[in-house]
């Protein structure tokens, strides 16, 4: 059995991956793919990892997971998701670094079913548009209550991924950036369920539904019925052309409001992320999902 845990991260997701996936959960199932609801799994996991603290469970208790959260005789591959996986938004900076509990989190999970393959998926956001959304999540804090003694320019992904890869030693990471997710969504979604390109998803569509006009996702709709394209490529360069046209400025647009973060500042913070997303997508053990 293949375990696959989605992380979100915060404010990347709302959900969409999950719910895509359960809208298919009847031909995933023939496929050994499960993708139990989040009501069912969520509260189960948080009292195991409570109980756990880390350590491995054994055969009786992930034998009292699996029955817990799957009912079909045929698990193959077993898919959670949730953004509080690695923490609370209020605890994503903590004493001057980021994410610092992501490590022990991910290493904590990879114990619930220790002897079975384990994958972890997640995408990654512009440091300067994931503050502001974490922080507004929040409530009672300023930004400088929030983000504590970190410097803005020392918040970066890639010391976050080097310490999970090194909790979770030859375990499969799957990352992405957030902002590529409107043009990969379908790979991320098969990704995430292990199923072929060519498996039918009705949630192909669910993020460009977001940042499209209803009357340019129709359109693209109708295109790509008409059109199937011969590629992953073809289907990316079809979809840009697309939201050239028909993407909603106000969904694309991301306001940046915080106090002291002038224009410069946001500017540098997103070429370091840049430089983090080069370092990472090198990184051995990293299968990075890119347009």
């Amino acid at each position: 059995m293949q375990v696959v845990y989605h992380l979100g991260a915060h404010s990347t997701d709302e959900e969409r991956l999950v719910r895509g996936l359960l809208r298919a959960k009847g031909p995933l199932a023939e496929r050994g793919v499960i993708v139990p609801g989040p009501g069912r799994y969520r509260p189960v996991l948080r009292e195991t990892l409570l109980k756990l603290k880390g350590a491995a469970a054994s055969r009786e208790v992930q034998e009292v997971l699996l029955d817990a959260v799957a009912d079909a005789d045929l698990v193959e591959r077993l898919v959670f998701s949730n953004e509080l996986f690695i923490c609370i938004p209020q605890k994503a900076v903590m004493e001057g670094m980021f994410y610092p509990m992501a490590a022990r989190k991910v290493a904590a999970l990879s114990n619930l079913f220790p002897d079975d393959p384990c994958e972890f998926h997640m995408a990654l956001r512009n440091p300067a548009t994931l503050i502001p959304a974490l922080l507004g999540r929040v409530e009672g804090l300023t930004c400088e209550q929030f983000i504590g003694s970190a410097d803005p320019l020392q918040i970066r992904w890639a010391p976050v991924i080097r310490r999970i890869l090194a909790a979770v030693p030859g375990r499969q990471l799957t990352l992405w950036c957030n902002e590529d997710t409107p043009l990969i969504w379908p790979e991320v979604l098969r990704s995430v369920a292990g199923v072929p390109a060519e498996t039918p998803l009705a949630a192909d569509m669910d993020v460009l539904a977001t940042i499209m006009t209803p009357d340019g996702q129709r359109r693209l709709e109708g295109y790509l019925a008409s059109h199937p394209p011969a590629s992953i490529e073809q289907r990316r360069s079809i979809v840009s052309a697309f939201l050239s046209k028909f993407a909603r400025p106000e969904a694309l647009e991301v306001e940046i409001a915080l106090p002291g973060w002038t224009g410069d500042l946001i500017e540098d913070i997103t070429d370091a992320y840049d430089d983090d997303v080069a370092e990472i997508a090198a990184m051995p053990g990293v299968r990075f999902l890119a347009p």
